[in-house]
């Protein structure tokens, strides 16, 4: 693909790492993720940037990366492509909120998500909406 100067490389490598974790190989989706933001970068090719927070932090979170879920939000999502506000940022909030209850993290993980959620208007029935709700509810 790269040969023949496609520029949606950086959205089939986002789409690879997801499909990686899935298969048991978080590290290797993890170098695809890494390589997909370098790609951007070069490419400018922006549109893509907003898939990569929530694979980004399902992969973190099925390595285990013990510092990854020691650090604030703000540290660890990478939200800096993601509108304060928006499904994706919603995702990555909702897979990290779920690793925090899971931890005992109650009061962390609803303060994290419910921000998030509460700026919706409407979108409720999307799945990652309906997660989060579930999840919010059963937090509270």
């Amino acid at each position: 693909m790269q040969a023949t100067g496609l520029t949606t490389i950086p959205s089939y490598r986002t789409s690879l790492a997801q499909a990686l974790v899935k298969a048991g190989r978080p590290t290797d989706g993890l170098a695809q993720l890494d390589e997909a933001e370098r790609q951007i970068e070069a490419t400018q090719e922006r549109w893509v940037e907003a898939d990569i927070p929530h694979a980004h932090v399902e992969l973190l979170i099925s390595l285990g990366d013990s510092v990854f879920a020691e650090q604030s939000p703000s540290e660890q999502l990478p939200w800096r492509a993601v509108r304060p506000q928006s499904y994706t940022r919603s995702g990555a909030a909702t897979s990290l909120a779920r690793l925090w209850r899971d931890q005992g993290k109650h009061a962390e993980a609803r303060d994290l998500l419910a921000p998030i959620y509460h700026w919706f208007t409407e979108g409720f029935d999307t799945p990652v909406l309906r997660e989060a709700k579930a999840l919010l509810d059963e937090l509270a």
